[in-house]
């Protein structure tokens, strides 16, 4: 059934509000995706601060357009759908990556503050560490160099009270 203007006019403004608050914009190829693998991928980018929404090609590009993102989301080929991240960049990546590894699923770009990245950009951006796994390496590596100064300070005090006990049994 065709979508009335109004409709179309309200799928472009919900589009256009995602766009402005996100931090990244994935898209997807979601072809040959079940409705119940679907729902299963929205709830995973749930629990990253994600969604992801179902586009026709051509309403998407009237709503860059007037963000004034310079995309033809007509170019990409397949069935389109957006994920909207909203809070780390990485963690949308993530969930599609591992998500593709077992349904028909693909990335085929982002947005990323207005930047289009590629592909291979893409995968690489799900390659890097998520953002507590990188504040728990930062954590460690802070007290990594304390806690040897610990250990030097153990060891001497261990030291002298060898000594003061080797002293006492004379």
């Amino acid at each position: 059934m065709a979508l009335t203007r109004k409709e179309k006019e309200e799928i472009i403004k919900d589009i256009r509000e995602k766009a402005s608050k996100q931090t990244v914009v994935y898209f997807v190829n979601y072809k040959g995706l079940k409705a119940r693998d679907m729902e299963d991928l929205r709830n995973q980018l749930k629990d990253c601060n994600a969604n992801i929404m179902v586009v026709k090609k051509t309403l998407a590009k009237i709503a860059l357009d007037k963000e004034g993102i310079d995309f033809n989301p007509e170019s990409l080929e397949g069935e389109l759908a957006f994920v909207f991240g909203f809070g780390d960049i990485v963690a949308p990546a993530k969930v599609i990556n591992e998500f593709s590894k077992d349904f028909s699923i693909e990335i085929l770009g982002a947005l990323l503050e207005k930047d289009v990245l590629e592909t291979e950009k893409v995968k690489e951006l799900a390659d890097l560490p998520g953002k507590k796994q990188l504040k728990a390496q930062l954590v460690s590596t802070i007290a990594a160099p304390l806690s040897g100064f610990v250990g030097v300070l153990e060891g001497n005090v261990r030291n002298l009270i060898t000594v003061l006990d080797k002293a006492s049994k004379k």
